[in-house]
């Protein structure tokens, strides 16, 4: 994997470069590390059992990941989820069927397929 591979992907490398000290080797290092994180697994596994409370804790830990290497191809649909499951005045919200639809046919799909195209790059 390189710094242009990640361009190519999407991923806003010029600004995370800065946020990792002008470092390519750390940059790639933590982008490298990706391949280990478990956050849309169990963001996966939470949705699915409706654990509203663990879903977003999952998303916005993935979201804050995401951010800081800006890995812009999943870190837009993983916003976008954090932002359905945001927990509002301390109260979860109650996902109406088409939010609940939209995460689970459009924006966690297309997660999950710009971490497989991110995924295949960390392996090579």
């Amino acid at each position: 994997m390189t710094i242009d591979q990640l361009t190519a992907y999407g991923a806003d490398t010029k600004k995370a470069l800065v946020r990792c000290m002008n470092m390519p080797d750390l940059y790639l290092r933590l982008v490298g590390m990706m391949a280990q994180d478990e956050h849309l697994a169990k963001l996966r596994s939470a949705l699915d059992a409706r654990d509203i409370n663990m879903a977003f804790e999952e998303a916005h830990a993935l979201k804050g990941v995401l951010a800081n290497l800006e890995l812009t191809p999943v870190l837009t649909p993983v916003s976008e989820i954090t932002e359905l499951l945001r927990p509002r005045g301390g109260v979860l919200p109650a996902l109406t069927p088409e939010d609940e639809q939209n995460i689970l046919t459009r924006l966690l799909p297309e997660a999950e397929r710009a971490m497989a195209g991110l995924l295949a790059l960390i392996n090579g």
